[in-house]
């Protein structure tokens, strides 16, 4: 029985034809299946060993969010308050009349296509500093200062961010104020500074809390340094009034603080580009060499030409010689020059009498129409009932409003109203129109009531 446990192939016993040919079809699937899988356990091997295997994926953007869900919501009703982009009384974007002017102008002069030199446009530089400073400042008509072209307001406050990095020895201490747009953050860490904060709003009033300000500010370690926003604190709308300016100017001269001002809605905000820029004017008269970035892109509707400057206030003409060598140096590397177009319009209109008279005008009534739906939204609040104080709503100034809303009333407004906005209640009142302030009036007193 040796023989037993040998198969009946084994014993010499042939296989019928039909059931040789089913195991060699079998041989072959299974050989086939090997083959096919190689590439896909090679690709898996690939991945496994791939230099970006440890990439996680990133957060989304809570702007972005925003956008997309209001994008896939059908209610003909819904409405977008997240977007920071000026919008007309129609909700439709607004390309103003001296820009259209503008390109017209440089269009017909077939200017080149040439790189610009590191700094920027020259013309677009004095005029942005002109603006920001006022053409009688004495650190002007000095020229104790050095102004580089940058790519809006975020580059040009990059550009700041690495010049910090590199030149300020004292302390690598950024103070923001609680709280500061969401970029500031990420742009000073990413440049190798240290962020930290000091009080600046107080949710219990939706208001400036000044005396939490005052008290951090004045425990701030000298030599570090702050930033403040000049007009139209983003998200908040809050600012200080000129005696608090005053005030907070003393504090920041007696602590011996370095400040950096973003200003990136001159004119915007109250429709004044004077009144706008009062703080960073009254700091320099009060011999605080601040610097300075600022952005065009919401003042002139410029947001995707990303024309931008920054500046530096110095003690004298040669050293704003020497830093603006490397400011050159800094720059270079990041990338090389910056881009004509917005600049060329940017600088037609500072520099043309008749366009920068239209501009003033048209920026006036961008910053008139926010304000005007600011006073009716709180009026149809009124109308519908609703018992709560809004009056910060009209206090507060410039694209952004903190409606003092808590998440689960956002919540609620985004499902039950498709009404979007970010989860801390802060809201782009350029999205809010005549044809649709009642409607947001109406909801937002649901939810409050």
């Amino acid at each position: 029985m040796r023989g037993a446990g040998r198969s009946a192939g084994a014993r010499g016993v042939k296989c019928p034809p039909a059931a040789a040919a089913t195991a060699a079809a079998a041989m072959a699937l299974l050989h086939s299946r090997r083959l096919l899988a190689a590439p896909r356990l090679a690709a898996a091997a690939s991945r496994a060993s791939s230099w970006w295997s440890h990439v996680e994926m990133g957060p989304p953007d809570p702007i972005l969010g925003v956008t997309e869900a209001y994008k896939r919501d059908t209610n003909s009703k819904k409405m977008n308050l997240g977007v920071g982009a000026y919008r007309d009384d129609n909700g439709k974007p607004y390309v103003l009349n001296c820009v259209r002017k503008a390109e017209a102008m440089i269009a017909s002069k077939k200017m080149d296509k040439e790189y610009l030199p590191i700094g920027g446009l020259a013309d677009f530089t004095r005029a942005s500093a002109e603006l920001a400073l006022g053409e009688n400042s004495e650190a002007f008509k000095s020229g104790r200062y050095v102004t580089v072209q940058g790519i809006s307001g975020t580059g040009s406050l990059r550009i700041g961010a690495n010049f910090l990095q590199r030149f300020f020895k004292a302390s690598r201490d950024v103070y923001l104020p609680k709280p500061s747009w969401g970029n500031h953050t990420p742009i000073f860490r990413d440049a190798g500074m240290q962020l930290q904060a000091y009080r600046y709003y107080d949710p219990k009033t939706c208001s400036l809390d000044f005396s939490g300000a005052m008290d951090d500010i004045s425990k701030i370690p000298e030599k570090s340094i702050i930033l403040l926003h000049a007009c139209a604190h983003n998200p908040t709308g809050v600012d200080p009034r000129q005696e608090q300016w005053k005030e907070l100017a003393a504090t920041v001269k007696k602590r011996n603080l370095l400040v950096y001002f973003d200003m990136a809605y001159q004119g915007f905000a109250s429709g004044d580009i004077n009144r706008d820029a009062w703080a960073v004017r009254y700091f320099i008269e009060q011999g605080i060499n601040i610097v300075l970035s600022q952005s065009f892109a919401k003042n002139m509707g410029l947001y995707g030409e990303r024309a931008g400057a920054f500046t530096v206030i110095c003690s004298d003409p040669d050293e704003a010689k020497r830093v603006e060598s490397q400011l050159k140096i800094l720059i270079r590397p990041m990338y090389s020059n910056p881009p004509v177009n917005g600049a060329r319009i940017a600088s037609m209109i500072l520099n043309t009498p008749d366009l920068r008279k239209e501009w003033l005008t048209e920026v006036k009534g961008m910053a008139d129409r926010i304000i005007s739906m600011r006073t009716q939204l709180v009026s149809n609040l009124k109308k519908e009932g609703s018992s709560h104080n809004w009056q910060h709503i009209t206090d507060q100034i410039g694209m952004f409003c903190f409606t003092g809303l808590k998440p689960e009333q956002v919540e609620r407004l985004i499902k039950e109203f498709s009404v979007y906005m970010t989860k801390d209640g802060r809201i782009s009142v350029a999205g809010v129109t005549s044809g649709n302030v009642g409607y947001l009036a109406h909801a937002i007193h649901q939810v409050t009531k």
